[in-house]
């Protein structure tokens, strides 16, 4: 999950890797540093200034701004803790033991114990208690071994060197290595960890992801897995695993603002939720046109044969994607009439269902670098690969808010939420994106299979081109209801969320943000388990919040309603005002709509609700402990 930057050029470059850790701070910060080479100038030797705050990249900021690290190559990271506590000791970059050789990395190092021990053994003695450590200290050795056999340049041996020690390495990693014997060069390598390098006039920037690169370039190049590249301000040298030299010209990408601000928001996360109405408006816009046929109601990028074939969908992600994941799952079976089945993609790999014939693999990832979903997928590509029956063959598709991101090179089928750059850890805008791609898959299978009639297809159509209004007076409403009642959450410890049908998800995706941000426990039940176990926990003490919306299962959610009020618990409900709902102590009202689309209204009480009780206790909504936005390890 850590954010990685390098830089060689001209200009200094402390100040554009601050910056463009900036950018990339919503991958960790637990702490940050960065290293530069600098040549003295009366002994023309070269030295390394490394500089490590423990917290948020602003402490990395003032010391920099303190002390100076002069420079015009260098390394940065922001940190999101593995291996050993969120300690200025534990910060990147970590360096050998003379100071001559300086790493950071993004990932993890399985067998670090075995290596580390191995260099005890050799008289080296360790600073830290991360896994990185062990690859400056084995590259300095690597280096000194390396000198006895003589070479012809300084960067033959750095090159020679890095690639030798990653052979050593078990696990995924981007890393990113100077050394002060070559003061004009620095190395990055990957595997199963993202590593781009964008392309400016007469120098390079490498990082983890594309952000880092708004206002420097739009050519950028992603590294392949067991690639390495050789970087000078001469150009770029890249390298397989078997040292052979691999050439490719950069693709540009998207640009992002160089400024992100909140504007008149407090928090990212609460700009973030008022946005959902336009990332409404877009999808709309780009999915769902006015005047498409009855037979492809929907603009998806892909030709409409691509659906045809499929009898059977499994989903593959993690977190709130894995909520979104349950809504469209209950879309594509209940509106679309195909068995569809979400699983953990942490699990998926280790546990993996029989294969089926005919089976749509879906992995979702808002960053497109989820490192779960990605190995999962990967897995089932090469399972499916391995069958000889075309049945069997491998078809994938990826929802991703990240179009330029691991899963669009590696999957060929790609949906773009477009849901535009989110800040804010607790996903908000991405998770509508992410919804909305499953309706928009549903209304396309369910044309294609017709599994449902024209009107009802062109009825959840129109329904969902009404969104964009209903959802922006939602937002003004609840924002004020929610600040009010998030007062009244002051002392409470447990809150237990419930819902029934296509809305379960909503109630699993409710607790996970409370947790998130607010560090209250939090647990999303279906309402009709509460009575198997769960009602033990009720008391006057715990709050509980039903989501109870007209349709098929409206009377069961309020039954289950009152057994939860019937133990004293305090009830807050999400639903229609109506009688029936006057069992609530507090009511947080949506509109009556179709069943359908209700999870696309109830979730926004419920973002509201977790952020206000957060921001109430003056809490970090925006960066909470502990999480990054990215998961990019295992």
């Amino acid at each position: 999950m850590c954010g990685i930057v390098a830089l060689v050029g001209s200009r200094e470059a402390s100040p554009i890797l601050l910056e463009g850790l900036k950018k990339l701070e919503y991958r960790g910060y637990d702490s940050a540093g960065l290293a530069t080479v600098n040549t003295s100038k009366g002994s023309h030797k070269s030295f390394i200034t490394c500089k490590k705050a423990k917290g948020k990249l602003i402490n990395l900021l003032n010391l920099v701004e303190q002390d100076g690290a002069p420079g015009h190559i260098g390394i940065g990271h922001t940190r999101w803790a593995t291996h050993g506590k969120p300690l200025e000791q534990n910060a990147h970059p970590h360096m050998d033991s003379v100071g001559e050789v300086a790493v950071v990395q993004n990932g993890i190092i399985e067998n670090y114990t075995l290596l580390k021990k191995k260099l005890e053994d050799r008289g080296i003695s360790f600073s830290s208690d991360t896994d990185t450590e062990v690859i400056p200290h084995l590259i300095s050795e690597e280096i000194k071994r390396l000198k006895k056999d003589g070479h012809e340049t300084n960067d033959q041996l750095f090159l020679l060197a890095v690639q030798t020690v990653l052979d050593y390495l078990e696990g995924s990693y981007a890393l990113a290595v100077i050394w002060t014997a070559t003061p004009d060069a620095l190395i990055v390598a990957k595997s199963k960890a993202p590593l781009l390098i964008g392309f400016g006039e007469g120098e390079f920037l490498c990082a983890s992801d594309t952000p880092a690169f708004a206002g420097f370039t739009r050519a950028v190049l992603s590294l392949e897995d067991q690639e390495l590249a050789l970087l000078t301000p001469l150009g770029v040298e890249i390298y397989n695993s078997s040292g052979e030299r691999q050439y490719r010209s950069p693709s540009f990408i998207n640009g992002y603002e160089s400024d992100i601000e909140k504007g008149n928001f407090r928090h990212f996360m609460l700009k973030e939720i008022f946005e959902q109405p336009a990332t409404a408006d877009l999808w709309i816009s780009r999915y769902l046109p006015d005047d498409l046929p009855v037979e492809a109601p929907v603009a998806l990028p892909f030709d409409n044969s691509f659906f045809d074939p499929i009898e059977e969908i499994q989903i593959l992600a993690c977190g709130t994607s894995r909520h979104a994941a349950m809504v469209g799952a209950y879309l594509l079976e209940q509106f679309a009439g195909i068995p569809t089945t979400v699983f953990f993609a942490s699990e998926f790999r280790y546990a993996a269902p029989p294969l089926a014939p005919n089976t749509l693999t879906i992995g979702v990832t808002q960053s497109g670098e989820t490192a779960d979903t990605l190995s999962a997928l990967a897995m089932e590509h090469e399972r499916r690969s391995a069958c000889n029956d075309i049945a069997f063959a491998s078809r994938q598709l990826g929802v991703t808010n990240m179009v330029e991101s691991s899963l669009a090179r590696q999957v060929s089928n790609i949906l773009d939420i477009g849901a535009g750059l989110e800040v804010g850890v607790a996903a908000t805008k991405t998770f509508l994106g992410q919804l909305l791609t499953f309706y928009g898959l549903a209304i396309m299978f369910a044309a294609r299979r017709k599994a449902r009639s024209a009107n009802e297809i062109l009825d959840l159509c129109n329904q969902l081109r009404s969104l964009p209004k209903q959802l922006r007076n939602l937002i003004e409403t609840h924002n004020e209801l929610t600040e009010k009642l998030s007062h009244q959450f002051s002392e409470t410890k447990d809150v237990i969320f419930l819902g029934r049908g296509i809305n379960y998800p909503i109630a699993l995706e409710a607790a996970l943000k409370l947790k998130e941000i607010s560090y209250i426990h939090a647990e999303g039940y279906p309402a009709g388990e509460m009575k198997h176990g769960p009602i033990a926990l009720l008391d006057k003490k715990v709050a509980v919040v039903s989501i109870a919306t007209k349709g098929i299962v409206f009377e069961k959610a309020l039954s289950n309603a009152q057994e939860a009020k019937a133990r004293d618990a305090c009830l807050i409900g999400i639903g229609p005002k109506v009688p029936e709902t006057d069992i609530f102590d507090h009511l947080l009202p949506i509109p009556q709509v179709s069943e359908w689309i209700s999870p696309l209204l109830t979730i926004i009480p419920m973002q509201l609700l977790s952020y206000h009780i957060a921001a109430h206790r003056g809490l970090d909504v925006d960066q909470p402990r502990n999480l990054a936005k990215s998961v990019t390890v295992e």
